[in-house]
């Protein structure tokens, strides 16, 4: 049986032939025809450590399993003048057939390979007699030579053996070489067929490096799969040179990543032979970042101007005007670096290039070559003040005062990892105690709160409290302490005295321009919003409006929408809705989420959307941790409001999956919030009651009030779901007493329908009405359309409203169905309500239109319920669980985009998400649609055609 019949498992199950099906596949058929005699020879050729070797090893097992005599050389660099040395490494295991050969070939051979004296054979005589003890050992079992390096080969065995290659056809012999891509060699006159080994895809890189390095941070990882290139080498050594802290996110990574010896052997290799002027040029090229040509030759002209008497010509001094030229030439013609004279830049052909650079440069060189582009980047202030602190030895407090004003600009950007790299070095370079101390607790903030690098922030502290013992410490290190005690230990009593008591002991607690005082009054925000407490709120609020000149807008808005959104005036409101329509124009990730965070309550998430998306994007990229987690939560809440549960659940999940991993215990329980409210509503009551138990366990020691509402509100939806009405009144009575709307209980608003429901339902009609005069002395119904709507059908319903004219119409407002789930309940409510008033009609149409909805949703007992309700007025319900109309929004999306020939990744991407989720996705929508396969599903999609809705809040 031939090889190509035995199953093609991918990439063979060996770890560092991921990604390598294609070869695998070409590689098996190649061995296969050994045994007919029609393989030949075959080359492998690719760059340095893409994986020759490695097929040359996984093809040498396959033979020799299937009954395949292999022969091995390797080319050596040692051995390169030794004549045939390759070739009595090649035949030494089958030497003891010489006798078998004609007197003159065996002469020739024994000759050529050392064993007796004698007269030189010629190349030609030599190949045949190879070619005759090949042919007479493959007699007895078919055979496969297998060279590596061929470059390496001496010059009389390559030439021998390449005679031979071009006459292996029609017997059961074959030679399989590597060798480096543009290598000359001495073989080249064999003209061997090709196969160019690439680097792996991104997929495939990105798969090798988790398999060996599961425990990996996303940061790291992505900056060693953009250093790697697809090269499998380097994706294998790279994390074993940056050790086990840097690996899982707890060191900061260099800005050269290190090389191991096999690294350096692979892409050092070319850069021992040049020039040290050249060289130093590169080093240039490295340091600067941005490929610049002119500024590299400047520099380089303005070294040749210090020292003139040194341009010989040969380059063995500096390099300047032309002299410049033929370095960065004599540099591109070795292969390292690419020069483009039209777009003036140069550029490396691989990243891994830059860091030999480095390693093979003195710290002198480095500064000196720093402090030479500092002098020329002194309009940059950004670059400029890097340069120079990298150049700089001793303390000094100028250039650490610039490169802390360069990280602040750099985190309004986006960049928190380029911001606490800079806030590291200026803390290095600070003369004084409390300005180490200062910038050193700042970088453990921010390291913590943006990065997702809790592990190494207490360590930074109990440096920044060694640089300034003692009471009365830097506002940063208070706020480091204070979020630490947050994330690690939930110790909301604490971290708000600790914080409150810095900022009195500030010399102007008033000082609107003090960034780290916007910081601190946003930690005892979040501090009095999950305290649960009203006494904490208004001396936070007192902080915040006493900045002069004013506070910063995103944290006035906060402070009021997110402590007390019932009483937003009108002019706070719209100030909100300003933040949202502006957000389009901010890349800060921490932006963007406090203003999702200051409008969730007043149901404006969806309008936060795309810049959300933009901001776990991010995190997924390596960037902001803590802001991509509270991100998904956001989209995630804003999910299940709009009905889009799947994606609700998918979102919470990947949030969830990143607080496990960096650590951040308070972090997660929005997340378990909408995992809470999703169980709850479709029905799976135990979950919903372990997620919810869970928060009051760990509130209850920690006094983390936030946690006891949303574990009412999980129960209370819970008891709606199963019309325990009673038992839902209860939990929603808990979060807000009936009748008024307290003070600081933003999470009201969100259980507001729940608890007229329940009232209504349990004979509290009185309760109900209460409650909804409550809200109408407020005006909650401005706040937004699904509070109108909430409240205006409990008007309906409990009789404050006797003409059911308004909320018909408010049913068929356009946009109201952006809410699925809180309309289906009122249509649920309203059609029972019309059915009992024997309007058998219009109850028919309102509950048909609740069980699609709940059918959708996959709400269960909500969909039985309102089954139950429509047999009652004579009808059954009938949904599809196949077809289009079975698939939700978002199926139907990546479905689309699927069809049309997108890979997951590219579908990931454009719609901000993982390209696991996509894939769950596509698994889910399958069996929906009857097929089996992504090749199906051009035909699925458009056979038969149906009307389909469009996604919840989809404006178009």
């Amino acid at each position: 049986m031939g090889l190509t019949a035995e199953p093609d498992h991918s990439d063979s199950g060996r770890p560092d032939l991921i990604g390598r099906r294609s070869e695998i596949h070409r590689l098996r058929r190649f061995v296969d025809r050994v045994r007919h005699g029609t393989a030949g020879a075959l080359q492998l050729t690719g760059d340095p450590g893409v994986g020759k070797t490695a097929l040359l090893e996984y093809v040498a097992a396959l033979a020799t399993s299937t009954g395949i005599t292999v022969l091995r050389a390797t080319g050596s660099q040692f051995e390169a003048d030794i004549p045939y040395a390759a070739l009595h490494q090649l035949l030494h295991p089958c030497l003891d057939e010489l006798p078998h050969l004609s007197p003159p070939l065996a002469d020739a051979l024994t000759v050529a390979l050392g064993l007796r004296q004698g007269p030189p054979p010629t190349t030609l005589l030599v190949a045949n007699a190879v070619l005759a003890l090949l042919h007479h050992v493959a007699e007895q079992r078919p055979l496969l030579l297998l060279v590596d390096d061929l470059p390496w080969l001496d010059r009389t065995s390559a030439l021998a053996l390449g005679m031979a290659a071009r006459r292996l056809d029609d017997r059961p012999v074959a030679l399989l070489a590597a060798c480096r891509t543009g290598e000359p060699s001495f073989f080249d006159h064999a003209h061997l067929p090709i196969t160019p080994i690439d680097p792996l895809s991104d997929d495939a890189a990105a798969a090798l490096l988790s398999s060996r390095y599961p425990a990996m941070t996303p940061r790291v990882r992505r900056r060693l799969l953009e250093a790697a290139l697809g090269n499998p080498l380097a994706l294998l050594e790279l994390p074993v040179s940056l050790g086990e802290l840097t690996r899982t996110g707890a060191g900061p990574l260099p800005q050269a990543l290190p090389l191991t010896r096999r690294l350096q052997n692979v892409f050092a290799s070319r850069l021992q032979t040049l020039p040290a002027p050249v060289h130093d040029l590169l080093l240039l090229a490295v340091l600067d970042g941005t490929g610049d040509l002119r500024l590299i030759r400047a520099i380089a002209a303005d070294r040749a101007a210090r020292r003139p008497g040194d341009l010989d010509g040969d380059l063995d001094g500096d390099l300047g005007g032309e002299h410049a030229a033929d370095g960065l030439c004599l540099a591109e013609q070795t292969g390292l670096v690419r020069a483009d004279e039209i777009s003036e830049r140069l550029t490396f052909r691989h990243p891994l290039i830059r860091s030999a650079i480095v390693e093979m440069s003195t710290s002198e060189q480095r500064r000196r070559a720093h402090a030479e582009l500092a002098d020329r980047l002194a309009d940059q202030p950004e670059r400029y003040a890097w340069h120079l602190a990298a150049a700089t030895t001793g303390p000094d407090e100028k250039i650490a005062a610039v490169l802390q004003r360069v990280a602040h600009t750099n985190l309004l950007r986006g960049d928190s990892l380029g911001a606490v790299t800079q806030l590291l070095r200026a803390a290095d370079l600070s003369p004084t105690g409390h300005g180490r101390s200062e910038r050193l607790a700042e970088a453990a903030y921010l390291g913590s709160v943006v990065t997702g690098d809790l592990h190494e922030a207490p360590h930074l502290l109990e440096q920044a409290h060694l640089a300034h013992p003692g009471p009365g410490g830097p506002l940063p290190t208070a706020l480091a302490d204070a979020y630490l005690l947050l994330n690690r230990d939930g110790d909301i009593d604490s971290a708000y005295r600790l914080l409150t008591t810095a900022v009195h002991h500030l010399d102007d607690p008033r000082d609107g321009h003090h960034n780290t005082l916007w910081e601190v009054l946003y930690t005892l925000i979040m501090i009095c919003f999950f305290s649960g407490r009203a006494d904490l709120w208004p001396p936070v609020q007192h902080l915040v409006d006493q900045l002069r000149p004013r506070p910063p807008e995103i944290l006035a808005i906060l402070s009021r929408t997110f402590s007390d959104p019932a009483r937003l005036t009108p002019g706070m409101l719209a100030r909100a809705e300003d933040s949202v329509a502006n957000l389009g124009h901010h890349n800060s990730p921490a932006r963007i989420i406090r203003t999702g965070i200051a409008v969730a309550y007043l149901d404006r998430l969806s309008g936060c959307r795309e810049p959300l998306q933009r901001a776990v994007q991010h995190g997924r990229e390596g960037g902001a941790v803590t802001s991509a987690i509270e991100a998904l939560f956001l989209l995630a809440q804003d999910a299940f409001h709009t009905g889009r549960w799947d994606e609700a659940r998918d979102l919470a999940e990947e949030g969830l999956r990143l607080c496990a991993t960096h650590g951040y215990d308070l972090l997660t329980w929005p997340g378990r919030l909408t995992m809470g409210l999703l169980a709850a509503a479709r029905g799976d009551t135990p979950a919903a009651t372990g997620i919810a138990q869970d928060m009051e366990a760990w509130a209850m020691p920690r006094r983390v009030g936030i946690l006891a509402t949303y574990a009412h509100h999980i129960r209370g939806l819970a008891a709606l779901s199963q019309a325990d009405y009673d038992t839902a009144f209860h939990h929603a009575a808990a979060i807000n007493p009936p009748g008024t709307l307290a003070p600081y209980a933003p999470h009201a608003l969100w259980v507001l329908h729940d608890l007229i429901e329940a009232a209504t339902h349990t004979g509290r009609r009185d309760l109900a009405a209460a409650h909804i005069k409550a809200a109408r002395d407020l005006d909650l119904g401005r706040l937004s359309p699904r509070l109108r709507l909430v409240l205006l059908a409990g008007s309906t319903l409990t009789g404050l409203d006797t003409d059911p004219t308004d909320l018909e119409a408010a049913i068929k407002e356009p946009g109201n169905d952006r809410w699925p789930f809180d309309l289906a309940r009122i249509q649920l409510t309203y059609g029972s309500h019309l059915r009992r008033a024997r309007n058998t009609s219009d109850a028919r149409r309102h509950l048909t239109a609740a069980a699609d909805t709940f059918h959708r949703l996959g709400a269960t007992p909500w969909a039985a319920r309102a089954d139950h309700e429509l047999r009652a007025t004579g009808i059954s319900h009938t949904t599809s669980t196949t077809g289009l109309a079975s698939l939700t929004p978002q199926q139907l999306q990546i479905a689309r985009l699927a069809a049309a020939g997108h890979t997951n990744k590219e579908i990931a991407a454009r719609l901000f998400l993982s390209p696991r989720t996509v894939s769950t996705h596509l698994y889910q929508a399958f069996p929906k649609l009857g097929i089996t396969s992504r090749a199906a599903l051009r035909d699925a999609l458009t056979d038969p055609p149906l009307h389909e809705n469009p996604e919840p809040g989809d404006e178009r």
